[in-house]
């Protein structure tokens, strides 16, 4: 079974296919059940959405506890990592399109438009697909219009969705994105991490009903797992 395992704010640990992937690697983040450290020699892919320092976090540490972990994202911020680890194969810098061709890595990875800012390259959304399931991983985005194309191509069982406003969607604009996603399950994210985005997930869970979708919102406590999949 595959499942997601929320490390706060935008972080998170995926397992899909025997694979260990984590996202958006900012485990310095307050809410953080966990260290770097703790994660030496068992990851075998990381994914970054965008440069900005709570969603890059720690990946250069990780990448330097986990030698053989392959790193992915967009290719300016690709080659940012590239100069901290240096070069090599394991570093794959890619773009909005088809899946990422990963080294040793055998799951679909797509970066889809994120609508926010960064320092380099874009931001992104990423789509992790596995034979036990997918994973949606919104990064940080207001609402974009291609949600709804994913939805539309895409089999899409969890979605992680930021819930803070202020810099990303709402709640409010959460439940619109889950039902052009058309996913299974919704895990809001990026919120409470800051006053800023102070956010009640359960507003989420409201709006999501009155919308009438039959999507499930799963709120997570940092450090606790989703399972869900094939076996």
């Amino acid at each position: 079974m595959a499942y997601v395992r929320w490390l706060g704010h935008s972080a998170f640990e995926v397992g899909i296919d025997g694979y260990r992937v984590l996202v958006d690697p900012w485990l310095s983040n307050p809410m953080s059940p966990v260290r770097p450290e703790e994660y030496k020699d068992s990851v075998d892919l990381i994914i970054v959405t965008h440069d900005h320092g709570d969603h890059l976090g720690e990946a250069v540490e990780l990448l330097k506890l986990n030698p053989r972990a392959v790193f992915a994202a967009v290719y300016e911020v690709a080659n940012f990592v590239s100069e901290q680890v240096g070069p090599s194969e394991r570093i794959v810098g890619a773009n909005i399109g088809g899946p990422l061709k990963l080294p040793g890595i055998d799951l679909k990875v797509m970066f889809f438009p994120a609508t926010h800012s960064c320092s380099r390259g874009a931001p992104t959304s990423v789509l992790i697909m596995g034979k036990e399931g997918s994973v949606y991983h919104a990064g940080d985005t207001g609402l974009v219009a291609e949600m709804a194309l994913i939805g539309e191509l895409y089999n899409i069982d969890v979605a992680l969705l930021p819930i803070g406003g202020h810099f990303t969607m709402d709640a409010y604009q959460a439940a619109k994105a889950a039902e052009m996603l058309r996913a299974k399950v919704v895990i809001p994210m990026h919120y409470n991490t800051f006053p800023v985005i102070r956010a009640d997930p359960r507003e989420l869970e409201k709006y999501v009903k009155e919308r009438g979708l039959d999507t499930r919102v799963v709120i997570l406590e940092p450090g606790e797992k989703f399972v869900f999949g094939q076996s």
